[in-house]
């Protein structure tokens, strides 16, 4: 506890103007609309290329949730940029949320190059509230790097068992607490407050397999990855798919 204190007071004051700039109710406007998006972008590449033979395995039963028509609609959850569109198959037709409405450039570039797929619409909106999305209505729903950010994940599994149709896939892939015993545990801790203050409440300490586990879906695909991402303690993470 001493050990995580003393670290957390020493990146405190490293990271003293962002806390001043906090304190000014400067950095929150500046993370939203410039900082956030570009360290966002820089991650989603970097990412991407760690997971990418995951991902692929992810997705790959997707076509299987089409619905009756043979279309797969699909929603995905704080889409930022686009990163995942690569792996979603032709002819899907997907709508695209966000609470933060500032990745316009990198999302409308990686729209222009899968144009394999069907764009419905773009809304503005938090996890935990979907209002704009009919119940039932969707066949998928993918959430990647969004969970450890969302102000209550209870809440926004509640809305994602909503918007899915009977039958319907929620896929997911998030960075997680490690071990409660290892030292990326204490190097978490250490980080945890200067992290989510610089990376738009993002929380590195979150147990999401247990949010998931206790959520209402009739069956839970979950495996803890680590995604070496180098110089940041957000290693650990879990990946699969739940089916309301």
């Amino acid at each position: 506890e001493t050990g995580v204190l003393l670290l957390r007071a020493c990146l405190a004051l490293l990271a003293m103007p962002i806390y001043l700039l906090s304190f000014l109710g400067i950095w929150k406007p500046f993370c939203s609309k410039i900082f956030f998006p570009y360290f966002l972008e820089k991650l989603s590449a970097t990412h991407n290329k760690k997971t990418h033979k995951q991902k692929q395995e992810l997705f790959r039963n997707l076509p299987e949730f089409a619905g009756a028509s043979g279309e797969l609609k699909l929603l995905e959850i704080g889409t930022g940029g686009g990163a995942n569109f690569q792996f979603y198959p032709p002819g899907c037709k997907v709508t695209c949320t966000d609470i933060n409405p500032h990745f316009q450039k990198t999302l409308t570039r990686n729209m222009k190059q899968n144009q394999h797929l069907h764009f419905e619409r773009f809304l503005v909106a938090a996890a935990e509230d979907l209002s704009q999305v009919a119940s039932g209505s969707v066949d998928a729903v993918v959430c990647t790097l969004v969970l450890c950010s969302v102000s209550d994940v209870d809440r926004a599994l509640r809305e994602v068992l909503r918007v899915l149709r009977p039958g319907g896939v929620f896929y997911f892939l998030d960075h997680v607490a490690a071990d409660r015993s290892s030292w990326k545990y204490f190097w978490q801790q250490s980080c945890f407050p200067t992290w989510k203050l610089m990376f738009a409440g993002c929380c590195l300490t979150r147990e999401l397999w247990k949010n998931l586990e206790q959520a209402n879906f009739s069956e839970l695909k979950l495996q803890h990855i680590s995604v070496p991402v180098a110089w940041t303690p957000i290693k650990p993470h879990i990946i699969g798919y739940a089916v309301k």
